[in-house]
């Protein structure tokens, strides 16, 4: 089957919405479950945010993939191919015109996924917000949030090609799967056979931001896939994800994400149509 071309404002699915400021065109859209998107490209570059479902992706170079509040960020004329899960997909896609891409990556610019809960899925999941809200703040705010997903996709591709030690993976990794639990810098450092100091250092160099940070995100993640379910009681979400108590959650969801749990829990759920 031929490659399709895909021009600006064009995406696979159901489109719900979409709006535009400065050049920058964002999306919302949802595929049902099990559908399988052939081989295509897009002419512009775009980030794209999962906010709820799932897919897995293939790229040509890479497999990955996606749980809710996770980003990739294709390439203009990046071939790939997707297929939705048994949940299907709502997606939120911020195209990204070709001067500001040139502008920040020198006019090279490679696939990324952010599928472990970093910076990038929660500057996308700030864009989202301001999108739900109808953009009615300064075409500023948007303008930056782009502008630092751009830097921040430039500098993962970057960063891919020096070699990463084998024990910060080790460390991501333990975080990735225990970060419900109480855990100690110590006990991270020791598992992985480094100092905490040298861990701390070189996990903030590497990933952008602090380890505690880093673990905050993670439970953030979950407890907004747990929100995405009607049934899930807050104090449950908190107690599951890590969190102290119920207005824990609320104060870290809100400092992450810019909104509080239930703020939240209505932005994913509302499903009224957006002008175009």
């Amino acid at each position: 089957m031929a490659t399709s071309f895909l021009t600006s404002g064009r995406f696979h699915g159901r489109i719900l919405g979409a709006r535009g400021v400065s050049g920058v065109r964002m999306t919302e859209a949802t595929i049902e479950p099990g559908r399988e998107l052939p081989t295509h490209v897009h002419e512009l570059a775009f980030f794209c945010l999962l906010v709820e479902g799932g897919y897995w992706e293939d790229s040509g170079s890479r497999t990955s993939s996606y749980a809710p509040f996770t980003v990739a960020f294709h390439p203009p004329g990046e071939p790939h191919r997707s297929e939705m899960g048994v949940r299907g997909a709502r997606v939120f896609n911020v195209e990204v015109p070709a001067g500001w891409l040139d502008a920040a990556v020198g006019g090279v610019a490679r696939p990324v996924a952010d599928r472990r809960g970093g910076q990038l899925t929660w500057l996308a999941a700030r864009l989202f917000r301001e999108y739900r809200d109808g953009l009615a703040g300064p075409p500023l705010a948007v303008e930056a949030l782009v502008c630092e997903m751009l830097a921040l996709a430039g500098g993962a591709a970057r960063l891919r090609d020096r070699q990463r030690p084998a024990w910060l993976s080790r460390a991501i990794d333990l975080l990735q799967s225990e970060f419900r639990r109480s855990l100690r810098i110590a006990d991270v450092a020791s598992e992985v056979g480094t100092h905490p100091t040298h861990l701390s250092r070189v996990f903030r160099d590497r990933m952008g931001l602090p380890i505690g940070d880093y673990v905050h995100r993670l439970r953030v993640r979950y407890a907004g896939e747990e929100l995405c379910r009607p049934s899930a009681r807050l104090a449950d979400v908190a107690a599951s994800a890590g969190f102290a108590d119920q207005s824990h959650l609320t104060r870290v969801f809100k400092r992450v994400t810019g909104v509080t749990p239930g703020e939240f829990r209505g932005h994913v759920s509302a499903r009224w149509q957006v002008e175009t």
